[in-house]
């Protein structure tokens, strides 16, 4: 009785492993697939920025600056200029984002000469519009009656690059790339259970999975 019991738990074990190993292959293929395309764009942007110095990809990037004058009476708060811009430069969206700076006291000379001066700095407001193929920046110093904007064509390796680090993007953009990051640690994860669950070689594989976090965490720490 008791060999028959130890049996079928042993077959219960086997049966468990067996739908555990099923499901990790189906999960991993499936997140795999999901993040192939985003992890092709992601990877090749990523090859290109860690050795941009050395590759030398053309970027074919447009830059043109121009000034734009301001209407009478000039928009008073950031929200109603940011408003006025999207309106006088035919933009399809609101800022990206607005960066106010507020004015502040500023000296003139040489750091420690108490006699002279101290002038106001007006209050700064940047504002940032488009996507990873053309952005488009405004300065405004609060005061003037005109406002510099620059704007920015990129190419394909530009917009690459600007979409890897997101460079005005929307949240959408944000959240679809945190899924890329939840699948690559779930295949980072279900691929080490997977070797352990399917080979025998346990201890190589731990081996090579503790040497590869040892060499991870020196260069990390390497440079601090």
């Amino acid at each position: 009785m008791n060999t028959t019991t130890a049996v079928t738990a042993r077959d219960t074990s086997q049966q468990r492993r067996t739908a555990l190993v099923r499901w990790l292959r189906d999960m991993h293929g499936w997140f795999g697939l999901w993040g192939a395309v985003l992890g092709l764009v992601m990877g090749f942007s990523g090859i290109w920025l860690n050795h941009r110095n050395v590759l030398k990809l053309p970027q074919a990037q447009e830059r043109s600056r121009a000034q734009l004058a301001l209407p009478d009476p000039v928009p008073e708060t950031p929200e109603a200029m940011a408003a006025w811009l999207q309106d006088a430069l035919r933009l399809n969206a609101p800022p990206n984002n607005t960066r106010i700076e507020p004015g502040r006291a500023v000296a003139w000379a040489e750091k420690g000469d108490k006699t002279a001066p101290a002038l106001t700095q007006p209050a700064h407001w940047i504002f940032n519009f488009g996507g990873p193929r053309e952005t488009v920046q405004v300065d405004y110093w609060q005061g003037n009656r005109s406002v510099g904007v620059a704007t920015t064509s990129n190419g394909l390796i530009a917009t690459l690059t600007s979409m890897h680090k997101g460079n005005g993007m929307p949240v959408a953009w944000i959240l679809l790339i945190d899924t890329l990051a939840g699948s690559l640690i779930f295949l980072s994860l279900s691929g080490v259970t997977l070797w352990l669950l399917t080979h025998r070689r346990r201890k190589l594989g731990l081996s090579i999975f503790g040497l590869s976090v040892a060499a991870l965490l020196t260069l990390a720490l390497t440079n601090l």
